[in-house]
């Protein structure tokens, strides 16, 4: 499926490019559609640090990202690295001690905190600590008062914060602006938002995203979150993708989601199957048909069950990770070379994914062989791996009972 960010420049007093604001889009259409704040960031941090690639949205520059409070109290702004973002703070949150102690902490760690649309509450103790906690403070040009404009100001200049002129939609509006002395501006008048669009994996939980937000909160094994995650392709293949990106790049080769939920460790991984579960509320719409989501289901089954009686022995969990990628440049439209440069795959897997032959292509190309009825290449293949015939139907009869029963008794939502 098609997935979207937008982003809109913001300039520095030479009209150069200092930083892009990353908004939420669902589609070619330049406007923000009415959804939770919550589901907006997700989706917006899960394409531009999974799907995207914060690098290439960014062009090296910083990016305002919208947090909400409860994103916040999960310091998912620690998801990116303090060059590549801006921390901004709605001004749908009510300024509290908690809010001020998460801004500090995030200014001790070197990120930079912006205050969005601030409203000035005198009667709250904690709104001016959060201004001492600023670096930036944005202001709405097309709808804020000049006399709380002036208020605003006055606060920034005192306590030395940098001032970003927003909305700025005449030429007026942003010479008044310069002319004040703000620092930064963005609006229709100096850049539209861009829309960049890639292709993601459609999720297809086999339970419902509710209870996938309770694993992600609750006290869970990495056994019970593994199991979770490796009957999710699209699931596999963002855990797989995190392992991988620069934030967390290990040079360690692997071949199992269990592998990469070891080397990521439970909490990471919990805030990640969080933010999964939020953005998913959103995504009901997909092309995505139940015929390739049993495919793939059965296909890794297939894969894992046949490595167990083959003459030829690799952890089985490689098995299953090749039968269930298999089918990914087809879900995505991306050729499989390109997704595999991305994922740290064992030289072994990652050949056969592209086509290069071994034992594991071996495995693979009898499943498909099944899955067509090609019976000369049935035969050809069962020799190879020292299989019966009659076993490599047994197994898909077997395989094709496992991948209904999951999508049948688990309530399979596909998204």
């Amino acid at each position: 499926m098609e997935v979207f960010v937008a982003k809109q420049p913001i300039f520095n007093r030479e009209q150069e490019v200092y930083a892009y604001e990353l908004l939420y889009r669902s589609s070619t259409e330049n406007s923000f559609p009415d959804i939770d704040g919550d589901q907006a960031t997700a989706d917006v941090i899960i394409n531009s640090y999974l799907n995207i690639g914060i690098e290439e949205l960014s062009n090296g520059k910083p990016c305002f990202i919208n947090f909400t409070e409860k994103l916040l109290q999960l310091r998912l702004p620690t998801f990116f690295t303090p060059r590549e973002i801006v921390v901004e703070i709605l001004e749908s949150i009510e300024p509290s001690e908690e809010l001020v102690c998460i801004c500090r902490e995030l200014k001790q760690l070197g990120y930079q905190v912006a205050l969005d649309d601030v409203v000035l509450n005198e009667e709250n103790p904690y709104s001016y600590q959060l201004f001492q906690c600023a670096d930036m403070i944005k202001v709405d040009f097309l709808s804020t008062p000049k006399k709380i404009r002036k208020r605003i100001e006055k606060i920034a200049k005192e306590n030395s914060i940098k001032l970003v002129a927003e909305k700025l939609e005449t030429k007026e509006a942003f010479a008044e602006a310069k002319r004040i002395g703000y620092d930064y501006f963005q609006g229709y008048y100096l850049a539209q938002p861009t829309i960049v669009s890639t292709y993601d994996v459609p999720t297809y939980f086999y339970f419902d995203y509710k209870n996938i937000e309770e694993l992600a909160m609750t006290e869970s094994s990495m056994d019970s979150i593994t199991e979770l995650i490796e009957k999710d392709l699209s699931l596999s293949y963002k855990l797989l993708k995190l392992v991988n990106s620069p934030f967390n790049r290990t040079k360690q080769k692997i071949n199992s989601v269990k592998q990469a939920v070891m080397l990521l460790g439970l909490i990471e991984i919990k805030k990640w199957l969080y933010i999964f579960s939020v953005r998913n509320k959103v995504q009901k719409d997909s092309d995505l048909s139940k015929h390739v989501v049993q495919l793939s289901l059965t296909r890794a089954k297939m894969c894992e069950s046949i490595e167990r009686i083959a003459n030829y022995k690799t952890a089985p969990s490689a098995s299953f990770t090749l039968g269930m990628f298999s089918i990914m440049d087809k879900l995505t439209g991306v050729p499989m070379e390109k997704i595999i440069a991305e994922l740290p795959f064992e030289e072994e897997l990652r050949d056969a994914l592209t086509g290069v032959q071994n034992s594991l292509k071996d495995v693979l190309d009898l499943v498909t062989a099944v899955e067509k009825a090609q019976w000369g290449v049935i035969r050809k293949k069962c020799e190879v791996l020292s299989i019966e015939e009659t076993e490599i139907f047994k197994i898909y009869a077997e395989s094709l009972s496992w991948s209904n029963q999951l999508m049948e008794t688990e309530r399979l939502e596909i998204i």
